[in-house]
């Protein structure tokens, strides 16, 4: 399965999905290596946004076996969002064998 994110300043990433302050902590730590006011020449004002999507990446690929997802005892998917609220797309493809 392939799940992919059609936009720039949003992501996908598969971590820990049982305490929610992983997620708290992943956030806060790329707003420090990544912060929303910088000197950056992209002047639109979501240049770090643009940046921290492109670490976390806009897809990810999961194997299926045996009709269901092998996820490890916590993990799950996530969408990451770094300008927004804003609505969203994304793509899910199952990829057959």
């Amino acid at each position: 399965m392939a799940v992919f994110i059609p936009h720039t300043t949003c992501g996908v990433m598969i971590n820990e999905n049982w305490d929610p302050t992983v997620q708290k902590d992943i956030h806060e730590t790329l707003s420090r290596i990544i912060p929303h006011r910088g000197s950056y020449s992209h002047t639109e004002g979501n240049a770090d946004a643009h940046i921290k999507t492109s670490i976390v990446g806009s897809s990810v690929s999961i194997p299926i076996e045996n009709g269901s997802l092998p996820w490890g005892t916590w993990q799950g998917i996530f969408l990451v969002e770094f300008d927004g609220p804003r609505t969203r797309k994304v793509i899910v493809k199952i990829i057959g064998v």
